[in-house]
């Protein structure tokens, strides 16, 4: 079939009939993925247009695949969590949908609380195996969604499902019409779609779901699961790898429309960030992330990050309160005694912190010259220094400026002799051997032994 895109302004081919492939061996795509050395990427030059989707959205999986890799939330974590999503994703719910597990007792009690708290964003969704009794779960539990796994490449078909192709596609197909019948909206997770047959499973597959959207008036929607990180952004990159050619070929090739299609990346290549912006950029609405990217191995795409990056794409945060990204981190450091790496971006104690004097100087005449943008406004975190024998004094003056929040009246200039005062005590420390940063509480114990009439100033 050949359509205008009405973007483009343009003919294309649409919705072509792909015949699956039911060969007797499985495709492992072992030029490219030899388990005795680093995956290769492999180029086709292929020019895939970017076509960005009309509408950009989160959807969080913390309380599925954010579980698998840590000692579980309580019952009242998530709820805080859950209302932290809500407050973060703003009133036009950027942050749509988050989703559960429904097995235990626990997994349900949580659920139930979070749809209790009768927010329309983040909808609450489900996750389950393709299984008759996993359908009544979520039959019973009411909910208007639930995501499906149904594993795409030949390592999971042949070798964990020990399936020939054909039976995989109509055991996932059984179950996916039963949801329909049920009123219920499938959600087809195809697991490791960056090892899969593009063209022998994943659009046969794609168009089978396209047909039962057609006959049922149903919504299905396709995640796309980078389920061990092989994805690529580079122009130009071949199948199984190419997110854009992943995307761009479940739109025009299968027609799916980008509001049906979420990509879920891992980050086991360092790619999960910019994969996912990548899927945005080539027409993918959803980006399935998890919060501070806690998940399985490598973790997940940080939900955190994609709220950044939507901003930097769009040019407005429309309505989220990335501030909240603060009150998150701070939770998991103080209430679930979860370890942040001090270096990670947005959430890391460093992450805005300088320790060297040259950048201090820098910040101590404009904060712009080495600040990211004001996270002190944004994020409630003001810049920060960290006291070292590289810091100068113009580290010590920010340090303390910040510390003892010194408003533009009474700052201290890099000048002032009790900075140095202050500077001869630091240069002590490490002509003694000392390698450590000097702490915050040492900082206020030397500046009330030192300099007692600084602390006039913050009166």
């Amino acid at each position: 079939m050949v359509v205008l895109n009405e973007n483009t302004g343009i003919l294309e081919k649409r919705c072509e009939s792909y015949t699956l492939q039911d060969i007797e061996k499985p495709n492992l795509y072992k030029d490219i993925f030899n388990y005795d050395e680093i995956p290769k990427c492999v180029f086709d030059y292929k020019n895939i247009p970017i076509s960005p989707a009309k509408n950009f959205w989160i959807t969080d999986t913390t309380f599925r695949d954010g579980q698998q890799s840590r000692v579980p939330y309580t019952v009242d974590q998530i709820l805080k969590l859950y209302d932290f999503l809500h407050l973060l994703g703003g009133e036009k719910g950027i942050i749509r949908q988050t989703e559960f597990f429904l097995y235990s007792d626990k997994d349900k009690e949580a659920a139930l609380g979070c749809m209790e708290r009768g927010y329309k964003f983040p909808e609450v969704t489900g996750w389950i195996r393709p299984l008759s009794k996993d359908l009544e779960l979520v039959k019973d539990f009411g909910l208007k969604e639930v995501g499906f796994l149904v594993s795409s490449s030949d390592y999971h078909i042949f070798k964990k499902l020990n399936k020939t192709r054909q039976q995989a596609m109509e055991d996932y197909m059984s179950i996916i019409r039963k949801a329909v019948e049920l009123e219920i909206k499938p959600r087809c997770h195809f697991e490791d779609i960056t090892r899969s047959d593009f063209y022998g499973f994943v659009l046969p597959f794609a168009n089978e779901l396209q047909k039962l959207m057609v006959e049922s008036g149903t919504p299905v929607k396709i995640r796309l699961c980078d389920t061990m990180g092989y994805g690529v952004s580079y122009p130009g990159a071949s199948l199984p790898r190419s997110v854009p050619e992943i995307i761009y070929s479940l739109r025009t090739l299968a027609g799916f429309d980008s509001e049906l299609l979420e990509w879920h990346g891992h980050n086991d290549f360092y790619r999960s960030v910019s994969n996912a912006a990548t899927a945005w950029l080539y027409g993918c609405s959803g980006v399935n992330c998890s919060l501070l990217g806690i998940g399985e191995r490598t973790g997940n795409t940080p939900l955190e990050a994609m709220v950044i990056e939507y901003a930097q794409l769009r040019g407005t945060l429309d309505g989220m309160e990335v501030s909240v990204i603060t009150d998150i981190a701070r939770y998991f450091e103080k209430e679930l005694d979860y370890i942040i790496p001090p270096m990670t971006p947005f959430v890391g104690k460093s992450f805005n912190v300088t320790q060297a004097g040259i950048h201090a100087d820098g910040l101590l005449k404009n904060e712009e010259i080495y600040n990211i943008f004001n996270t002190g406004k944004l994020l409630k975190r003001p810049v920060g220094v960290s006291v070292t024998q590289t810091s100068g004094l113009a580290g010590i003056t920010l340090w303390i400026n910040n510390n003892l929040m010194l408003d533009k009246n009474s700052k201290l200039d890099k000048k002032d002799p009790r900075v140095k005062k202050i500077k001869d005590w630091v240069d002590v420390q490490y002509q003694s051997g000392r390698v450590t940063p000097i702490s915050d509480v040492e900082m206020i114990e030397t500046i009330r032994a030192i300099a007692p009439d600084i602390f006039i100033l913050t009166m």
